[in-house]
Formats: C-alpha cells, sequence, structure tokens
C-alpha cells in the first residue's frame, strides 16, 4: 500500500512535471514569437518614419531658406504698401510685377492663420441680394470674390494676376461715374492716401449704393495706436454715407456697411480723415 501509494504520488509529481516543463516550453516558444514582434516593430515604424519624412511634403533645407527669404520680402513689401501713396505701389509693381507675386504669397500665407476671412462673410453677403447688383472690388488679389458670385464684378488692383483684373491706382479707375452698385474694400484700404480709393468709390458709386468696408482690426483700435471707428465712420458719412451696420465681433477684422446718400457730396470737401496706422507683421 505505501510503495502503491509512494508510486502514485511520483507519478502525479512526474505528470506535474511534466505539465510544468511543457507550459515553460510553450511559454518560451510564446514568449520568442512576442520578443520576435517587438524587435520587429521598431525598425518597421522608423522606416515609415523615414519614408515620410523623405516624402516630397517635406521642405527641405533650401526650401525654409526660401520661404524665409520670402518672408522677409512680403514684410518689407506690406510695409511699404502702408507706408507710400497709391500711385508710388502702382509705379513701383508695373516696373516690377513679380514683386507682386511675392507680396501676394506671404499675404496668402497670414490669413491662411485666421480662423474667419472677411471676402466670405462679404460673399455671402452678395449672394443673400440680388445678382444684378454691378460690384467693383477695389485690391482684389487673386479675383476671388468674382469667382464666387454670380454678380458682374469689376475687379481692380495694382497687377493684373487675372486677365479680368483692372490694373491701376486704385484713387484713379476707368470706370465711370455712378456705374457701380457695390464698392467693396476687403482690407485693401492701403496707403496714406487711402481716403483718395473711398472717393473714387463715391464716384463711381450709383445713388443709394453700397460701400463695403472690411479692415484689420489693430488698425481701428484707438487703445493700441489704431484710429477711432466712430470717426473713421464719421468722415466716410461726410463723403455722403450712412452708416448702416458694423460688425466688430471677430477679434482678426472689423466690417462697415454704409449706404450712399443721394448723389453723394463733392470730392473737393474738406474732411477730418483718421490715420489708419500700418499693419504691420513681425518676424516670425
Amino acid at each position: 500500500m505505501t510503495k502503491a501509494t509512494g508510486e502514485g504520488k511520483g507519478t502525479r509529481e512526474s505528470r506535474r512535471g511534466k505539465r510544468r516543463r511543457l507550459s515553460r516550453s510553450q511559454g518560451e516558444d510564446s514568449n520568442k514569437e512576442e520578443l520576435s514582434r517587438v524587435r520587429l516593430a521598431p525598425p518597421t515604424r522608423l522606416r515609415k518614419k523615414c519614408a515620410k519624412a523623405q516624402g516630397s511634403n517635406r521642405p527641405s533645407l533650401l526650401d525654409k531658406l526660401r520661404l524665409r527669404l520670402s518672408g522677409g520680402h512680403f514684410r518689407m513689401l506690406n510695409e511699404k504698401l502702408y507706408t507710400c501713396s497709391g500711385n508710388e505701389a502702382f509705379r513701383l509693381f508695373k516696373d516690377e510685377p513679380e514683386l507682386f507675386d511675392v507680396y501676394h504669397a506671404g499675404y496668402q500665407e497670414q490669413m491662411s492663420r485666421w480662423p474667419k476671412q472677411p471676402v466670405n462673410i462679404i460673399i455671402n453677403w452678395l449672394r443673400s441680394r440680388n445678382s444684378s447688383l454691378i460690384v467693383a472690388d477695389f485690391g482684389c488679389g487673386n479675383a476671388s470674390l468674382a469667382k464666387a458670385v454670380n454678380n458682374k464684378v469689376f475687379s481692380i488692383d495694382l497687377v493684373p494676376t487675372d486677365p479680368s483684373v483692372i490694373a491701376c491706382d486704385m484713387s484713379h479707375t476707368p470706370l465711370e461715374s455712378k456705374s457701380i452698385d457695390v464698392a467693396v474694400f476687403c482690407l485693401s484700404l492701403m496707403g496714406i492716401d487711402y481716403p483718395g480709393y473711398l472717393k473714387e468709390a463715391n464716384r463711381v458709386l450709383k445713388p443709394s449704393g453700397w460701400l463695403l468696408v472690411a479692415e484689420v482690426r489693430s488698425r481701428f483700435d484707438p487703445n493700441n495706436g489704431g484710429a477711432d471707428p466712430d470717426r473713421f465712420a464719421e468722415a466716410v458719412k461726410q463723403l455722403g454715407f450712412t452708416l448702416t451696420s458694423k460688425d466688430f465681433t471677430n477679434k482678426m477684422f472689423v466690417l462697415f456697411f454704409f449706404k450712399k446718400e443721394g448723389g453723394g457730396v463733392s470730392a473737393r470737401k474738406q474732411i477730418d480723415w483718421p490715420e489708419l496706422k500700418p499693419c504691420l507683421y513681425k518676424r516670425r
């Protein structure tokens, strides 16, 4: 009995040991398989990362230098446009039209950081009205407004970036007097003689025509050297307009909506125009 019990015990221990060895062996195989996956994963991820890094979307050092140089040129041109007359700006780009491409590339890069674009608000405003309204887009850039609405739009800027764009000093356009229903200035009241642009808008607008002005908010922040928005609105009203509404809800820009009263007033009238400070971009 004792022997049989011992043999039974030994047999059970033998079986347990075999199971432990088998389990250990299976565990080692499982660990080896898991280890192989762990060892393979980092190089695979690294190759994918390297492949992505070497893709065409990653700018090279030369590209980065070009972008930095382009950014510097944009800031210089931007400052120039804010501190010279419209005629000077027109002559500058007429002599070197490639500079306009540099400027607008930098401008678009700056605009891409804005959560909302003022031109889109103006586009929606036009779409909500009769498409028979004739529009003059002063400082049209790439004529995005004209491409987004069904209205007839005269796109005006210093350089013709599109065959439809009229290149001229915005204070002296070839448009006929009282031929326009809506005049738009979207971030384009640049230059020390900006009142001349608004006087030209007054000339070409029909009686009861609309004047829409969107500008960088800091230019109308008296607490930081900007103009008093009420003083600006009063000056436009003296030109012969009524302020129908203004929108200061956006942190990046402000919007003024004016309507022309009758035939407006003479461009010779002396008006106390506020100075609009330049909108200068800091180097990043």
